[in-house]
């Protein structure tokens, strides 16, 4: 139902996800960051408890692979989740359930991840990928939302468009870009044009 970004930017520390989908608020449910320990976004049919259980064992220690391991290891409906996650190290992890809904995937890179279920195809993430690789030199949140658009214009959620969110954090407790777009027509322009707005006040 959703599609999603995770990546840290190495030069300055930020850490952020951007999501889309053709539901409500999805931006209050899908990204999960805290700083210094890391981030997930939880998808598919979400399990609210990936987020905050997560976020747990990456601050104990645990790395985003072995977070994802003991995330779905202890729940029965793993086969319907998907999941990614990135610890404080920068290292990556995705899960993407066997009955996510078609066509569903995800694709871990060096410094970012992106996943999706129920989108137009594979070429929805290799989109997004090539445009988050393209934008060299912009600030996060921009790498971000272009990721998330060229991913819309790949198709995005086949279903249509309804909600999106932007979650940055960078060396503070609290979020630099806190951004939610809950019900809009087109709402990755307008999580674009909010983006803008917050960057010139």
């Amino acid at each position: 139902m959703t599609f999603s970004i995770i990546a840290h930017d190495v030069a300055t520390g930020q850490v952020g996800i951007a999501v889309a989908s053709k539901t409500l608020a999805t931006g209050a449910r899908v990204p999960h960051i805290r700083t210094g320990v890391g981030a997930i976004a939880s998808q598919a049919r979400v399990n609210h408890y990936y987020g905050p259980r997560g976020l747990a064992l990456l601050a104990a220690g645990a790395s985003a692979a072995d977070t994802v391991r003991l995330l779905i290891a202890a729940d029965e409906d793993q086969d319907i989740r998907q999941v990614h996650v990135m610890d404080r190290h920068g290292r990556f992890a995705a899960h993407t359930g066997a009955e996510c809904l078609e066509w569903c995937g995800h694709l871990v890179k060096e410094s970012y991840s992106v996943a999706g279920n129920i989108l137009a195809g594979p070429a929805v993430l290799e989109a997004m990928a090539a445009a988050y690789d393209a934008a060299t030199g912009l600030p996060l949140a921009q790498k971000l939302v272009a990721a998330m658009k060229a991913g819309e214009q790949a198709g995005g959620d086949k279903r249509g468009r309804q909600s999106a969110g932007l979650l940055i954090h960078g060396t503070s407790d609290w979020a630099l870009l806190d951004i939610r777009v809950d019900d809009h027509a087109d709402p990755l322009s307008e999580l674009e044009r909010l983006e803008g707005v917050a960057r010139s006040a």
